[in-house]
This record gives C-alpha cells, structure tokens and sequence, in this order.
C-alpha cells in the first residue's frame, strides 16, 4: 500500500468519526436561498446577546430568521423573549415521548417581532452528553419539516469552547455555509475562537466547505487584542460591539436593541449587512505562542519559562536517593 493510499485511509478514518454513523444527521440544504450561519463564541461573551439583537433587526429588514440556540444552557433565546424560558427542544421530546404524543412545532418553537426562535436544550447536569443532545435535537428538527421551512436566514447559536460531538456538527458536516466568530479583547475569548479556527482548517483539509465570515468583537474596550487577532488569521471583523454601560443595563433588563427606535439600531443594522454579504474565508489559526504574542507578555504570562520537575519533586519526603549501577571508569 502507498503513502498515498494510507494517507486516503486515515482522512476517511477521521470522515466517518466525525460524522458519527450512529446519529446520521442530513446535511441537505434547507433551501437554495436560505444561509445557514453558525455562531461560536466563549460561554458568556455575549454570541445571545448579539444574536437576539441581530435577529431582530434582520427581522425589521423585511427578512425571515430563524434563530436556533445550541447551547445546553439554553439562554439564546431569553433576551428575545424578555427573560421568558423557552421549551426545549430535548425536554419537549422526552415528555412527549413518556405522553406517547408526537412534538408538534408550535410545542418548540416561538415567536417576537418576526423572528422564530427556539432552543434545542441538553441533558440534566450529569445525565449525559451535551453534544448527543445537539445531535438529537437536530435529528428531530428534520422530522418537522427543516429541510422544508422557508427562510432568509438561520442562524444557529453554538458554544464554542467545546467544538467535539454534535458542537461540531455545522463544521464537519457542512451544514452551515459559514461560521462567525463573537469575541473580545481577553486572552480566554480569543483561544477559543482560534480554536474554532483550527477545527474550520481542519475539516477543510478533510474536504469541508465551511469557512469563517468574520469576527464580531463584544465589549470592545478599544485595546486592539481582538483586532489583532482577526488580521493575524487573516478575517474580517464585521463590526465592534463597544462595552457601554447602557448596553450593559440594556441586555441585564432583556430590552432589545437592534431596532431603529434604539440608538444602537445603526450599529446592528451594519451587522446585518455585513453577515448577509461577507464571504467565508479559510483562517490560518494561531499557535498558542502566537495567540500569547497578542498580549503584552506582564498581563499574560506570556513570559514565564517552564521548569521540568524531577522524580525527587515529585517524591518529596519520601524521595529516596537511588545508588546508580552506572560504572564509572578513571581516566587512564
């Protein structure tokens, strides 16, 4: 067998564990016209807050959204419905399964100001896999009808520190046209959006077709660490969100503000332009050395050197000097 052929059998290798034959989830498109978006981010930068605010101006545009929460926490949807919680998608299921009753749309998903929004859910803490339940949830979405519902745009709210299992699903299946990036000027945002960097490279040596549109800077404080970034993976930044403490009091109170009766309606308004026309690209992730370099060395760490421990260290009071069976010769 060639190194060729090898090589050919392992990327086939790693196709099928991604694709993970147990839970086939259909990659088809659900119309010619409809972009699919998938949005990553770090756990509380803000990927719920800019969504709903994106929709929602989408939504005043004239176009139709459909916005899908992917994270087990289940909180993309609360500032589109006023801190309201919405059924999942998983919860909905099981009870109705125990009910022997079908999942109807109107049980999972809802409506404000013309945007359609719903929440696949996770498990109970402790009660399985996070991931298993983003797969589930999208394998009963195609049982309703997904492949078959008319919209502009579906954006799809994904956690990004996790990018395994179904977290991974809009990446390695293709299911999303691009994937958009939400992060700020902090050393733990961006690792996790060059991670998700990595896994777009990744799969696109894998023959993928996903690439990255651009980066959304949240709580831009103006020190360029996030800026940076982008321009060092060669992505766009598609529009800087500032830390203002209006906005602040604004998402603590679930107020909307991408409408064009806020005055921060110009500013996603420009959002929803640039998401509708940027193009997906193929970022060059950083190494972690190179995403450290971003930072000035004193806030970081980036300075420190690593010291290898020793048995002895590890030992500690019970280190016991070992006689060596080295033989040693005198010099002649």
């Amino acid at each position: 067998m060639t190194d060729t052929n090898i090589l050919e059998d392992m990327h086939q290798a790693l196709r099928e564990e991604a694709a993970d034959a147990d839970h086939v989830v259909s990659t088809e498109p659900a119309k010619s016209k409809t972009q699919i978006i998938a949005i990553y981010g770090k756990g509380g930068i803000g990927k719920s807050f800019t969504l709903a605010n994106l929709s929602h101006m989408m939504a005043e545009q004239g176009k139709r959204v459909l916005l899908i929460g992917c994270d087990p926490k289940s909180d993309t949807t609360s500032l589109l419905f006023g801190g309201k919680a919405c059924p999942t998608i998983i919860e909905t299921s099981s009870k109705k399964k125990l009910a022997g009753e079908e999942v109807k749309i109107g049980d999972v998903c809802f409506k404000r100001n013309g945007v359609f929004a719903m929440e696949l859910g996770g498990p109970e803490v402790g009660r399985g896999c996070g991931g298993r339940g983003i797969i589930h949830g999208f394998e009963l979405l195609e049982k309703l009808g997904f492949h078959d519902w008319d919209f502009d745009y579906v954006l799809l709210d994904f956690l990004g520190d996790v990018v395994c299992g179904g977290f991974g699903l809009p990446i390695a299946r293709d299911m999303a046209q691009k994937v958009i990036l939400v992060a700020s000027n902090d050393l733990q945002s961006l690792y996790v959006a060059n991670n998700v960097c990595s896994a777009v490279e990744y799969f696109r040596k894998l023959g993928g077709n996903v690439g990255v549109a651009g980066l959304v800077i949240n709580k831009d404080d103006g020190s360029g660490e996030a800026a940076a970034f982008a321009k060092s993976v060669d992505i766009p930044v598609l529009a800087s969100i500032p830390a203002d403490d209006d906005l602040r009091k604004k998402s603590a109170n679930y107020q909307i503000v991408g409408t064009d009766e806020s005055q921060w309606g110009s500013l996603f308004a420009g959002l929803a332009t640039q998401v509708a026309d940027a193009q997906p690209v193929h970022p060059e992730a950083l190494t972690q050395d190179g995403l450290l370099n971003l930072f000035d060395a004193e806030e970081t760490g980036g300075n420190v050197i690593l010291d290898p421990a020793t048995d002895e260290d590890m030992r500690g009071k019970n280190a016991v000097e070992k006689k060596s069976l080295e033989v040693v010769y005198d010099q002649a």
